[in-house]
């Protein structure tokens, strides 16, 4: 008997049903540097960057890990790309950089178009949130390397900063003050050990008092951009406004600021200043978790900190506060 690539488990046409399914889309995040369309072997960018005198390119790269278990469970399929997007352009937004363009990787044992079409549909719509053109990507179908029903996903992104407005801490000094901006969630990070610890004990449907949702709802809760509270920092009249700024992901709100404090400082964090959401208590009781654990696996609540001189600790705050945050003021530069 023949043996073709579609009874080893690859099927190409539906792979092109959902690229046809996509693309216009898609299409819909070009900005006038997207020099090529869907289906190219590279993807092409304009990097005429009008305005900028010495441009720098930033790039990161991330998945959402464990977060897609929730996801396979409850079959919510289009948030996911919500949260990709948005852990990227966090990573770059506080470097100083404005996004310019995502890509993506999909990868499934089976790819189901209408399951795939979804995750894309949520790349899109962060995409349009964020001004950012989703140019490329890659569609991998590997039968027996996925569970059936699971697939996982990658993306990069790339953005722009003036060299002379990068952001990276070297301003920072000691007395400088810490303000957190809420998170919306565990955003995409710590999972492994919430569902370690809830999933034998709450069914992901039970709706909990507690939290005003269902499990499952408070887990899926996207992971949220903070591109628009950062530009406002940036562009804001004060000049100098903003000596540090640091996306808590893995690691915690002291492991993943530490990272750009300079030798001979360390941050202080008065943890009594803001009252976490109740998912985090909620995790931390059902498994006995040591605070000193919760506070280096997950965000408390707090998924952007910026630091800012103290003396422009209050007009960043009004700033803020204007715009629709609820900045608090949660710790300062101490000498280490």
């Amino acid at each position: 008997m023949a043996q073709t690539y579609k009874k080893a488990g690859v099927n190409i046409e539906s792979g092109d049903r959902l690229v046809h399914r996509i693309k216009r889309m898609v299409r819909s995040t070009f900005s006038k540097n997207v020099l090529a369309d869907i289906g190219a072997f590279g993807a092409f960018y304009d990097a005429a960057f009008s305005g900028v005198k010495h441009p720098v390119l930033v790039s990161s790269v991330d998945g959402v890990g464990t977060k897609l278990k929730i996801a396979f469970a409850v079959k919510r399929y289009h948030t996911v790309g919500q949260d990709l997007v948005n852990h990227c352009v966090n990573d770059i937004a506080v470097c100083g950089a404005t996004p310019l363009f995502f890509m993506d990787y999909f990868a499934a044992g089976k790819l189901s178009p209408p399951v795939a079409e979804k995750v894309i549909e949520g790349f899109v719509t962060a995409c349009r949130q964020n001004s950012c053109s989703l140019i490329g990507g890659e569609t991998a179908e590997m039968p027996g390397f996925y569970a059936r029903g699971e697939f996982d996903l990658a993306g990069t992104i790339v953005g722009i900063v003036e060299k002379e407005k990068i952001v990276d801490g070297r301003s920072i000094r000691r007395g400088d003050v810490l303000i957190g901006l809420r998170s919306t969630g565990l955003h995409t990070n710590g999972y492994s050990l919430a569902r370690h610890v809830l999933l034998p004990r709450y069914p992901l449907n039970r709706k909990m008092k507690e939290l005003g949702s269902t499990l499952g709802n408070s887990l899926m809760a996207v992971h949220r951009s903070y591109l628009s509270p950062i530009s406002l920092l940036l562009k804001s009249r004060v000049a100098r406004l903003v000596s540090g700024m640091s996306h808590i992901t893995g690691g915690g709100i002291v492991g993943n600021t530490m990272r750009i404090v300079p030798r001979g400082l360390r941050v202080a964090i008065d943890w009594n200043a803001w009252r976490r959401p109740e998912l985090f208590s909620l995790i931390q009781h059902a498994g006995n978790v040591p605070e000193q654990d919760m506070r280096r696996t997950f965000n408390l609540g707090i998924g952007l900190i910026v630091i800012v001189p103290k003396r422009k600790a209050d007009d960043a705050v009004a700033l803020l506060s204007g715009h629709g945050e609820e900045p608090l003021v949660i710790g300062e530069v101490v000498k280490r």
